[in-house]
């Protein structure tokens, strides 16, 4: 199922990946604009949204480009936490203003569209790259370099690294 918005429609949550690299294909042809799914990109986003606020009298002019920088930065929060794009149902489409979000490993639903939307209303107080640094919900990451000592501390690198 598609919702049409604007001039493009935004798919379900199995084709959001495809459409933010086809996004990311076209902006990065025209603008040259490295978006390499990092979460140091999501700077950028907050950049580009930022212009188009300077740029444009009304949101309905710059839909399109929103929802494409909201797939964009889905797929960063996807690609780098292990979570998945999913469909909402009816009360979280009412709730998110957007058909779909990416679940948590933990469960918790975030909304990435509607976060590159209220920083193109709000301004640089609803940052994008914030938006991922203060996620909730992501995987543990461990480092294989640390190795917890009988007080629960980190100890030296072991084997090659420490020499």
């Amino acid at each position: 199922m598609a919702e049409r918005v604007g001039e493009s429609e935004l798919p379900s949550a199995s084709g959001m990946r495809a459409y933010a690299a086809e996004f990311v294909q076209r902006l990065a042809a025209r603008d040259r604009l490295p978006l390499d799914y990092s979460v140091a990109s999501l700077r950028l986003v907050d950049l580009v949204v930022d212009g188009l606020r300077r740029g444009a009298t009304e949101r309905a002019r710059v839909d399109v480009v929103l929802r494409g920088l909201g797939a964009y930065t889905g797929e960063v929060v996807v690609r780098r936490t292990g979570g998945r794009w999913v469909d909402f149902g009816t009360e979280q489409r009412e709730l998110f203003r957007q058909p779909v979000g990416v679940r948590m490993p933990d469960g918790r639903v975030w909304n990435p569209l509607g976060k590159v939307v209220n920083r193109f209303e709000a301004g640089s107080e609803e940052s994008v790259q914030r938006f991922y640094l203060l996620l909730h919900g992501r995987e543990a990451v461990t480092f294989p370099c640390l190795h917890a000592q009988s007080n629960g501390g980190p100890s030296a690198p072991q084997g090659a690294w420490a020499r």
